[in-house]
């Protein structure tokens, strides 16, 4: 598949109409990649990393709560920053861009799935095929010798321990100087450069290493979109970009294509 010429759409709450080789596109692509950010969660009334800061912990930078050496200084404060965070996220549910996405997934051979997201909604809402580059909050890991668990004890007056070595639980969540997962940035590259069909939706197009995923994808004869509230830097590179909310998007491309 080669690229053509970008075009931009603005979305209204109308059926959308796409563009006729769009959907020629997305109908003969048996390899579709889609890379989703915070937007996407937001649209589910999830408050990004930066927002998610209210009353006791109004006083803290994000910054200050998400490193190894947070963490290494107070573990109590960062264990009980995610244990707030956790709480916020089990009243918040999927929307309808993320159960679009589980249809696409459905009905394409090779469909890959690759989210900055840590609150595990795409998987709440039956993506199977994920690669979550950032974690998931809904994990902890010993902070020691990396024992994976989703299950710690009730105790809050305490950071839990690993069962394993005794060593502290923590997130696991990519945090600040850390590197990402290797074998999912792996994963993700190589999807991204084998694809037919790239989706970045709801992210800003500049957080790396996941930013440089959308050019691997055009630089190896794919067709990028973006779906996204506004335009971002990558807006220009892509060969069919749409503004508005991918929960209302993503249905209606999925009405438009499938029928469903």
């Amino acid at each position: 598949m080669c690229p053509i010429t970008n075009t931009n759409f603005s979305y209204s709450k109308t059926l959308m109409e796409f563009p006729v080789d769009f959907i020629r596109f997305l109908t003969s692509a048996t390899r579709v990649v889609v890379l989703t950010g915070a937007g996407v969660s937001q649209e589910s009334g999830l408050r990004t990393f930066r927002d998610a800061q209210d009353a006791l912990w109004a006083q803290y930078k994000p910054e200050d709560l998400a490193s190894p050496e947070a963490f290494a200084r107070d573990p109590k404060l960062v264990w009980d920053w995610y244990a707030w965070r956790r709480e916020a996220i089990k009243g918040v549910r999927p929307n309808p861009g993320h159960y679009a996405l589980v249809e696409m997934e459905n009905r394409i051979p090779a469909f890959t799935l690759i989210t900055q997201n840590v609150d595990g909604l795409h998987r709440f809402a039956g993506s199977r095929n994920v690669l979550e580059l950032h974690g998931n909050i809904q994990r902890v890991r010993c902070a020691e010798c990396g024992t994976f668990t989703e299950t710690w004890g009730d105790d809050t007056e305490s950071v839990p321990l690993c069962v394993v070595c005794g060593g502290m639980l923590r997130p696991d969540v990519i945090w600040f100087g850390e590197a990402l997962p290797r074998a999912e940035l792996e994963a993700a590259v190589k999807a991204s450069r084998s694809c037919h069909v790239y989706f970045s939706i709801g992210t800003s197009g500049v957080v790396q290493p996941a930013a440089s995923l959308a050019y691997a994808a055009r630089n190896n004869g794919s067709v990028v979109v973006e779906i996204n509230a506004e335009p971002t830097p990558l807006t220009s590179k892509v060969d069919f970009a749409f503004h508005g909310k991918s929960g209302e998007i993503l249905p209606d491309l999925a009405k438009a294509v499938w029928g469903v």
